[in-house]
């Protein structure tokens, strides 16, 4: 049949000409920008998927700046921490140079004093102008503020912290109570009576964690002044005691498991008396019932060790050191000292609440807790480094090695100064190796973390967006052939109603 007023032939060859047009400009839009998918008709799905991931992307490369800067905060307050731990070796120094006092003059130890009273200022200058952007880092800025210290809770260091609120809780359960070494010496009265032996001495070895010392006691010595002999050497063998009305009761300076108390008997030289006790292990104020040992068998000594503290802090098993209680979680990080009476005692205290502070770094992509990472740098100001309490409770720090103090190098006591400046040491040494670990093992570790998730994240986000040039040339010059084709179909198809006008002659 020949018809001419509708040719189905042309009509199949311009729909056909249409989709070859349409396949070739896609392919030359796709050549053009590089990308798949241009817009959401090209693949719903893969622009949704493409789009996520493109977000992810550019919240990776900015926790990787973040993490860069944050080691930066980390690299001028570690370089300000540097000087502060120069100038207290230095004063390490200027004590132990003044505590000779042999051969050295007054106006020596007062110049002595001017360079400490230089060093303990260009501390505090050093605190208070270490600076990142003129945000303050060694002045407490980035410190923890706590409230509600239980008065149990003899001192506390807060590193780490995160919480969602506006406060964290710090709760303890102590489940093992701290000790300390521990022994009696029975000698059955309030004196020693070594029963008539008036040529010999009573001779005993007293050792503790420090050291050991030999005492040589004679028939009569009262145990008060037995006491007070041991007492003498407390610094060096650490090891304190105190007299009763039958004996003498040896106790460890510290508690833990470091700290012992041991008694050896050289010479009884027939000593009177029970011989050695121990305590009970549940209660360190009563003497068991029976001796360890006689004075006479006691010749290989007879020795008490002391007990860490067991406790929990938040639900996590902490670690401890005699009555120092220490977690290292990723929410919390902190460490508790508890007075004596909290420390042998069982059971439940709130120790205190953190409600705010500490440097708060973003290392992750997405902004929630998980992705914080939080670290306490607390104030280096010499008021605020070198706590010692003595035995007489008295505290001092190392503002108190100050002209006029009362642990100047003029009239003051070295002894208790060097111990404020060895505690300074150690808390400025800690600080620094917590902010070395945290930039080592947090930071750089999170860069090249971040860094390999940014790479993968892009070549899935390439996969699914971007165009494959060798399969889009392919495809235009197919459509290209299409293209021509169709048109010189359409040609022949509108040339084909002309061959009717031959029927009409």
């Amino acid at each position: 049949m020949s018809r001419i007023n509708t040719n189905v032939q042309s009509l199949i060859a311009q729909r056909v000409l249409g989709q070859n047009s349409r396949g070739l400009n896609n392919s030359l839009e796709r050549l053009s920008t590089g990308l798949r998918v241009n817009r959401g008709k090209d693949d719903p799905a893969g622009l949704i998927a493409s789009e996520n991931l493109r977000s992810e992307i550019k919240a990776i490369n900015a926790a990787v700046n973040n993490a860069e800067r944050s080691d930066q905060v980390v690299n001028i307050a570690e370089g300000g921490l540097q000087e502060v731990s120069g100038l207290l070796t230095e004063l390490q120094g200027l004590l132990t140079a003044t505590a000779s006092s042999a051969g050295l003059s007054k106006e020596e130890k007062e110049a002595n004093q001017l360079q400490i009273d230089s060093i303990l200022q260009t501390i505090d200058r050093i605190a208070s102008s270490t600076n990142f952007q003129g945000i303050k880092l060694l002045n407490g800025n980035f410190d923890y503020q706590t409230t509600n210290v239980n008065g149990s809770v003899s001192t506390f260091q807060v590193n780490a912290a995160k919480f969602a609120g506006s406060s964290l809780a710090v709760d303890v359960v102590v489940t093992q109570s701290a000790q300390q070494g521990q022994l009696f010496l029975d000698i059955g009265g309030a004196n020693l009576d070594l029963q008539g032996n008036t040529t010999s001495s009573f001779v005993i070895e007293i050792s503790g964690a420090l050291g050991s010392r030999q005492l040589s006691f004679a028939s009569g010595t009262s145990g008060v002044e037995i006491a007070r002999t041991i007492n003498s050497f407390k610094d060096v063998t650490g090891v304190t005691a105190s007299a009763s009305s039958d004996g003498v009761s040896l106790i460890s300076k510290e508690y833990g498991s470091d700290a012992f108390v041991a008694v050896k008997v050289v010479n009884d030289a027939g000593a009177a008396g029970g011989g050695i006790f121990m305590f009970e292990d549940d209660d360190a104020n009563t003497i068991q019932s029976t001796a360890a040992s006689t004075f006479a068998n006691a010749s290989n000594g007879i020795r008490d060790k002391g007990q860490n503290i067991g406790a929990t802090v938040n639900g996590i098993q902490a670690t401890s050191d005699g009555r120092r209680l220490r977690i290292n979680s990723d929410v919390l990080d902190v460490s508790i000292t508890l007075s004596e009476t909290a420390a042998i005692n069982l059971g439940a205290l709130s120790a205190f609440n953190i409600t705010g502070g500490g440097a708060d770094f973003q290392l992750a992509s997405k902004v929630d807790i998980s992705g914080k990472v939080s670290l306490g740098i607390g104030d280096v100001a010499v008021r605020k480094l070198g706590r010692h309490e003595d035995e007489d409770g008295n505290t001092f720090n190392l503002a108190d090695l100050g002209s006029g103090k009362a642990l100047n190098l003029v009239d003051g006591s070295r002894e208790k100064a060097q111990q404020v400046v060895a505690n300074a040491i150690s808390s400025i040494s800690t600080l620094r190796g917590r902010l070395g670990a945290f930039q080592r093992n947090t930071v750089q570790a999170t860069i090249r973390s971040l860094n390999i998730a940014s790479e993968n994240t892009a070549a899935a986000q390439s996969v699914i967006r971007e165009a494959d040039f060798a399969s889009e040339t392919a495809e235009l010059t197919r459509s290209q052939i299409l293209t021509t084709a169709a048109i010189s179909t359409l040609g022949l198809a509108n040339a084909q109603p002309q061959s009717v006008l031959q029927l009409l002659g």
